[in-house]
């Protein structure tokens, strides 16, 4: 009985040890990739669960979700936004951050209603936050590569896209929404 305990408990500290690598690989790898380009494990890693995009784009919240009927405030913040009512969006989705602050969508709303009112630094902030809250969260880092654009910063907006290319397993909005903003981008640096 012991023994099979021994065994088991030796068995999955290994198998947890090795997800965890092939999952993350250690970061000394990405200094010896180039050179060796047979240890390009991203490709060789198996998709975790929590690696799988989650819609977050404006369009994907629909106003009938059962958060959305049980949030006023956060309802209230959609109404305005639908009307282009930029600043009661900002009202009430801050009212709603007050009572759930870890919302990543709650702070890409914001960061969203500050960049068509033009005010670059809060939605930087609000966008960053979200992104904080939320790694994966691909509306965020859509919007914040576009005010990077606005900017004058191409190159943080394409590692932006880059980043949503890994997010995206198939084409997603985000990804296709910021590549179409970069090249516009890039004709109008052109002239």
């Amino acid at each position: 009985m012991l023994r099979g305990i021994v065994l088991a408990a030796t068995l999955g500290a290994l198998v947890a040890g090795g997800a965890a690598h092939t999952i993350r690989p250690p970061r000394w790898i990405a200094g010896i990739e180039p050179w060796v380009p047979e240890l390009d494990l991203r490709t060789k890693t198996a998709i975790a669960l929590e690696s799988l995009p989650i819609c977050t784009t404006l369009t994907s919240v629909g106003s009938d979700a059962d958060w959305v009927k049980l949030e006023p405030d956060f309802r209230a913040g959609k109404k305005a936004l639908g009307a282009q009512d930029w600043q009661s969006a900002i009202t009430a989705f801050e009212q709603a951050a007050l009572r759930d602050p870890l919302n990543a969508d709650i702070h890409n709303y914001i960061g969203y209603a500050y960049r068509r009112l033009r005010q670059v630094e809060p939605a930087v902030d609000h966008f960053q936050q979200a992104l904080a809250l939320n790694p994966r969260h691909r509306g965020a880092r859509e919007h914040l590569g576009e005010v990077y654009l606005v900017l004058g910063e191409p190159a943080k907006a394409e590692q932006l896209l880059a980043e949503l290319e890994n997010l995206c397993l198939i084409s997603c909005a985000e990804y296709e929404d910021l590549k179409q903003a970069i090249a516009s981008y890039e004709n109008l640096a052109a002239r």
